[in-house]
């Protein structure tokens, strides 16, 4: 009798075990790790293939990479064309759990012709900065994650519902200071056209001198032309990012006669505070953008 109770607690005990044993998730890049351990909390652990202050444009997957995707239950992608890499990984390492399109649903703008009359082609895939598109993403994850794991359902729709809450309050506060700015100085330069869903949700003209890839290089005309634009509209804001190379930016800046000022988070969080989780960069950037527009 003695000896069942004992294996019954060993059994129960391993049971606990297995089920407290987080789920293996790997997120494409930074943005999207954070938003799934916001929606997965401590039933997922999750890996992000391009970490913080690096680039996805230009990321090339590595052996590591592929036995990490191998041993996954879930994959979360941005899909719109963004990770070009996906495919061909997914296949190498022999994926088999369920893969989660964090953009499924969201309307996307068209990346079509910038202000130079440059023809980029295709959707732009950088939704994340349009907090309202961003609660589908949180969706999106939620309706995975409870695919790959029926048990935790009711938890990731109460995580999901609280940070809709606060995604919601951010994209409030965010409106309200944007509206203090006249709409005739909600003008911004950056180093590449990452922002164009910021501009669409708060009525902000964005200027770069590439395109939606930071893998794109600015022709000399597009300089020049851009120079000649800041100047006459007298634009005020001009930014870096923090994943891409400054010396194009400080060059317009220094020949257009404006100061560079700071930097913004485009296609990857901080490695530190605050702009080290999907809040804190959009909070970041606001505040930035509205501080520089003023």
């Amino acid at each position: 009798m003695k000896k069942n109770l004992l294996l019954c607690a060993v059994f129960a005990l391993a049971g606990t075990a297995w089920a407290a044993a987080p789920m293996p998730v790997v997120a494409s890049f930074s943005i999207l790790a954070d938003l799934t351990r916001e929606v997965g909390g401590e039933r997922v652990d999750v890996v992000p293939l391009v970490g913080a202050d690096q680039d996805a444009h230009v990321y090339q997957p590595r052996p590591a990479d592929v036995k990490k995707l191998g041993a996954a239950k879930v994959f979360v992608v941005n899909g719109l064309g963004y990770e070009g890499w996906v495919s061909r990984l997914a296949k190498t390492s022999g994926f088999k759990g369920v893969n989660i399109v964090a953009t499924q649903g969201v309307k996307p703008l068209q990346a079509g012709h910038d202000d130079h009359g440059h023809d980029h082609g295709g959707v732009d895939p950088h939704a994340w900065h349009d907090p309202k598109r961003v609660v589908q993403y949180v969706k999106n994850i939620e309706a995975g994650l409870a695919k790959a794991d029926p048990a935790g359902r009711d938890y990731y729709r109460t995580r999901a519902a609280a940070y809709t809450q606060k995604v919601e309050a951010a994209d409030a506060w965010a409106a309200k200071a944007f509206a203090a700015v006249p709409a005739a100085q909600r003008k911004v330069l950056t180093s590449h056209d990452a922002f164009a869903y910021l501009g669409d949700r708060y009525q902000i003209r964005f200027l770069s001198p590439r395109g939606v890839s930071t893998e794109a290089e600015a022709s000399a005309k597009t300089v020049a032309t851009l120079i000649r634009q800041v100047r006459q509209d007298k634009v005020k804001a001009v930014f870096v990012e923090n994943m891409s190379d400054p010396r194009l930016i400080e060059q317009l800046s220094r020949e257009a006669g404006v100061k560079v000022g700071g930097r913004l988070y485009s296609d990857a969080l901080a490695g530190s505070a605050p702009a080290n989780s999907y809040l804190g960069l959009f909070r970041t950037n606001v505040g930035a953008i509205v501080s520089a527009l003023r």
